[in-house]
């Protein structure tokens, strides 16, 4: 990539770095990554149809191959280049009141204050306040942001933290905002529910702090902190203020005309009008008649219509219009270009489909892995490491950031981009997938869809029971000496039921199981109230009175544990098998 477009591979990555975008030194882009990337130089990737592709496009993996001149502007002076709309995006605790003040925005400021104007849910809407328009994007959760962060297809140009002052900094908060600093993406927070009895607003302060290390300005720091009832309205009017300042501080411009660049954000099949496609302008003018790809989707655009309901002729930057006219639902979080014919469309789109499947077939992208680590490092020039870290208690986290912290030095730096409490899931995987980041568990599960997703995405995810041994092994990766993991599976849950001691053979566990299987050449993880107690193998596995290689859901069966009698009734099960 960097020799297409004449610059240094360093250069690229602190470029892209600025944007909240993490890469590395030979690091292969797939196709969203190198058209970012691209136009972030002002250069459009165009490789004619038909054309053998060379090794070096094939590495890169191109998957939307843009029309001949899509625009010339990025090609000029950035002084041509004109100002657009900001894209907010609310994130925080499911319980803060995100839904309640979307609404109240809406409601409020929407400029369709003529008598009959119908609103209408896209997954996105505009506002106009003090002559000025913001474009909220209200699909939910963090984990749709991080995905799309991940595809190289951002459209978030500031986010709003919400944060009840009944309520405080909560585990969510702490994950969305992770999120969020990790997207390189300004941040204002809006303590909401001011209008509550118990409201402590100086009480949140102190945890945006302590918690978040987020420091108000009137407490001498630089995040734009504002009050706001979602429910009253009351500092709603200086959110959006703050809003527009922070918009024209960071500058935020597009290609205010030619052939258009849009994100999908939401899509859909609907029974009358077909497959549908919320898509947000980036750059240039989407108009009917269109001509457009997104991955493997091709189509014309028949018809634009806003969140008001309303039929448009054509759709400028930052602005949210559902697209009636594809061939098939979208990849949400996917690129939309706008190409020179329908023709050209079909061809690319049935290549790019091509590549899908055998992209397929062949093994799992690979992230940063903790045994290569020092490898790594020693390619890069700023040497980093992230680690996206889960435990079962608090006291666990701030354990494990404590001996964390300890390997800093000036050579190499360690940073923990998110870490909290419970279950590996499949946000924590998304987040480190975008972050490049390697997920260390502490006496904590991983559920089976973030084992899968982490296997799809190539993340790497260790888990432990003892502090030592994930701290040696960080010490070991940091020294080039750490053994890889041995791969496993999940094969079941499932829970005890019974405790049983029989004479001359020891304590054994009635136990019921719930999903999957055991096997007794497998291995046994139990967990209490969250948290891991014990990493055992099978000693005895019995059906009734026979003893078995496996037995499946939803049977019962009795288990005796391999010098392991501790364990208690209502512990729960995780089965795995070692794959060689």
């Amino acid at each position: 990539m960097a020799k297409h477009l004449g610059l240094e591979q360093n250069d690229i990555i602190k470029d892209m770095f600025m944007k909240g975008i993490v890469l590395r030194p030979g690091q292969k882009l797939d196709k969203t990554m190198s058209e970012e990337v691209a136009m972030n130089y002002n250069v459009i990737l165009n490789f004619e149809v038909g054309k053998e592709e060379t090794e070096e496009e094939k590495e890169i993996e191109i998957e939307a191959i843009l029309a001949k001149k899509w625009n010339d502007i990025y090609e000029k002076d950035k002084d041509k280049l004109t100002p657009r709309p900001p894209v907010v995006t609310i994130m925080g605790h499911v319980d803060h009141g995100k839904t309640t003040l979307l609404d109240k925005i809406r409601n409020t400021h929407v400029a369709d204050k003529e008598e009959g104007g119908i609103t209408q849910s896209i997954g996105a809407y505009q506002i106009e306040y003090n002559s000025q328009k913001i474009t909220f994007i209200d699909t939910p959760g963090h984990e749709a942001f991080t995905e799309m962060r991940a595809r190289g297809a951002q459209v978030t140009d500031i986010v709003v933290l919400i944060i009840a002052a009944d309520d405080g900094v909560m585990p969510q908060t702490i994950e969305a905002y992770n999120h969020a600093k990790s997207a390189n993406v300004p941040i204002i927070v809006a303590i909401n529910k001011i209008d509550k009895p118990n409201a402590n607003v100086e009480l949140t302060k102190q945890q945006m702090v302590s918690k978040l290390n987020l420091i108000p300005e009137d407490w001498g720091g630089d995040t734009i902190t504002v009050p706001i009832s979602a429910k009253t309205g009351k500092g709603i009017d200086d959110l959006l203020e703050m809003i527009i300042l922070v918009a024209e501080m960071q500058e935020i411009r597009c290609i205010p005309e030619g052939k258009a660049r849009a994100v999908i954000i939401e899509s859909r099949v609907d029974k009358a009008m077909g497959p549908l496609g919320t898509v947000i302008v980036k750059d240039g003018i989407l108009k009917v008649g269109d001509d457009f790809i997104s991955g493997y989707t091709y189509g014309r655009v028949r018809r634009l219509i806003n969140d008001k309901g309303e039929s448009l002729i054509g759709a400028v930057p930052s602005t949210p219009v559902q697209v009636l006219g594809f061939n098939d639902v979208p990849n949400t979080h996917s690129i939309l270009y706008v190409v020179d014919s329908k023709e050209e469309a079909r061809t690319l789109a049935e290549k790019i489909k091509e590549k899908e499947e055998e992209k397929t077939k062949g093994p799992a992208k690979r992230h940063v892995r903790l045994e290569d680590i020092m490898q790594k490092m020693e390619e890069e020039e700023k040497k980093k490491l992230n680690i996206l870290l889960k435990a079962s208690t608090y006291g666990e986290i701030e354990a494990l950031r404590n001996a964390i912290q300890k390997f800093e030095n000036p050579e190499i730096n360690i940073e923990i981009i998110h870490a909290g409490i419970g279950p590996v899931s499949t946000s924590d995987i998304m987040l480190a997938s975008a972050s490049d980041a390697i997920v260390l568990g502490f006496r904590v599960k991983a559920d089976s869809k973030a084992l899968k997703m982490a296997e799809a995405e190539g993340i790497e995810v260790r888990r432990y029971n003892i502090i030592f041994e994930l701290i040696d092994d960080i010490k070991k990766a940091l020294e080039g000496m750490l053994e890889p993991i041995q791969k496993e599976e999940l094969t079941g849950n499932g829970v005890i039921k019974e405790e049983f001691k029989i004479k001359g053979v020891g304590k054994i566990a009635g136990v019921q199981i719930n999903e999957g299987y055991v096997q007794r050449d497998g291995g046994v993880r139990i967990y209490r109230n969250g948290g891991l107690v014990a990493d055992v193998k099978i000693k005895s596995l019995k059906h009734y009175k026979d003893e078995v290689k496996s037995i499946e859901a939803p049977k019962e069966c009795g288990i005796q544990f391999e010098n392991f009698e501790d364990f208690s009734k209502g512990d729960e099960l995780e089965f795995y098998k070692h794959v060689f």
